[in-house]
């Protein structure tokens, strides 16, 4: 009985193809619309996530605060308050502390032969290597033995060795960075670009004390990052960095800090709590494109038994049961909804990887996003096919068969 019901619901959905095609289109929409969505806003959350992730979870950067001149705000981290010395007391005062790293940054050219390139110039120590995640694929980093010599070599990117070098293997060869030598001693393996479109191979990183006295004639650092060993210790770790500044920055009561610690295991948890909002409030409305369609087929459905009240008073007739009349409507509903959803989930796939293409960001497509738009839209064919599926099996045989 059950083959024979959809065999017959297939039969009358074939027999208006127009009409199916037309109701099954709020389905497509639908189910496509959620998938699109959801992969999207996913892919987003994602690439968020991993661009700042690549700073590590467990990492605090140091800022200087704002000065105030004349009564005016200026910026955050125009401040001179920090400098190595407090990097120095970081590591060796506070308990959990893995690296650590002070920086400073500058924007310089830097010139080969006949060719040149402006860059961006990192002065920073050997930890920066780990804190970074860093990677060599020739020659080395700068070592504690750089630091304390102050010695004019550098680590570039591989944007910059491919401006100043094209194919020739930079390490060993002298570069001019603002106008003083410097030996290149290593090539940074490639990170790509950052989620907001920086070149993450457009560096040069030197030696932190060399950029301070030899390029900048500066004293303080920029800013200071501190990884830390474990995750559930950064709150703590936090807290303890800024009881240590203040101490050192004379820093007495209810005074403002001259500088900020931002922690990026919080950064992340929150982008992630509003990405994921944005995802739920795509997918919802991407949602009721699928309610539209479910009563799109309650609607047709609710044409088709009226077309069809001669037929069910015949088959009422021959014996059919309320039962079997249901089943029978309610498969057609079904079969549209099942074969809506599945040409829902394909366009919506390439929705998504169109978009993605067009954007340059990756989308995510999981199992249960799936599951779960192809299942609901299985349950809007069932709850909107009930009604007329009642209908129809409700009829009264010898009313029906004087239906004309």
């Amino acid at each position: 009985m059950l083959y024979e019901s959809m065999r017959m619901a297939w039969g009358a959905i074939c027999s208006n193809r127009l009409r199916s095609l037309l109701t099954m289109l709020g389905i497509i929409i639908g189910v496509a619309a959620v998938i699109a969505m959801v992969s999207i806003g996913m892919g987003v959350r994602k690439s968020i996530n991993d661009s700042i992730g690549k700073l590590g979870g467990n990492l605090l950067i140091i800022m200087p605060g704002a000065t105030n001149r004349g009564g005016v705000q200026t910026a955050a981290g125009t401040a001179i308050t920090l400098t190595y010395a407090d990097a120095e007391a970081i590591k060796k005062q506070v308990k959990h502390i893995k690296c650590v790293s002070p920086i400073v940054s500058n924007s310089c050219q830097i010139v080969y032969e006949n060719r040149n390139w402006v860059s961006n110039v990192y002065g920073v120590t050997p930890d920066y290597m780990e804190i970074q995640s860093l990677s060599v694929r020739g020659g080395s980093f700068i070592t504690e033995n750089d630091l304390m010599k102050r010695n004019r070599v550098a680590v570039i990117g591989k944007t910059v060795a491919k401006k100043l070098f094209s194919l020739e293997n930079p390490v060993g060869k002298n570069v001019r960075v603002a106008n003083s030598p410097y030996r290149v001693i290593g090539v940074l393996k490639s990170k790509g670009k950052s989620n907001m479109g920086q070149n993450l191979d457009d560096v040069v990183i030197i030696p932190l004390t060399t950029a301070q006295e030899r390029m900048l004639g500066i004293t303080n650092v920029q800013s200071i990052d501190v990884q830390v060993d474990e995750q559930s210790k950064m709150h703590q770790v936090q807290s303890d960095i800024k009881r240590l500044l203040r101490q050192r920055h004379q820093i007495i009561g209810t005074d403002e800090d001259d500088f900020t610690v931002e922690n990026m295991a919080s950064i992340i948890e929150a982008m992630s709590k509003t990405t994921s909002i944005i995802t739920l409030f795509l997918g919802s409305i991407a949602g009721i494109s699928l309610i539209v369609g479910g009563i799109g087929i309650m609607n047709i459905m609710t044409v088709s038994v009226t077309e069809r009240t001669r037929e069910i008073g015949i088959r009422k007739a021959l014996g059919a049961t309320f039962f079997n009349i249901m089943v029978q409507f309610l498969i057609e509903s079904v079969v549209i909804s099942v074969t809506s959803g599945i040409i829902g989930i394909v366009i919506g796939y390439f929705i998504a990887s169109l978009i993605s293409i067009v954007g340059e960001f990756s989308i995510v497509i999981t199992i249960p996003v799936i599951l779960i738009a192809f299942l609901f839209s299985v349950g809007v064919g069932l709850f909107f096919g009930v009604y007329p599926a009642k209908k129809a099996a409700k009829l009264d045989p010898i009313e029906a068969l004087r239906y004309e």
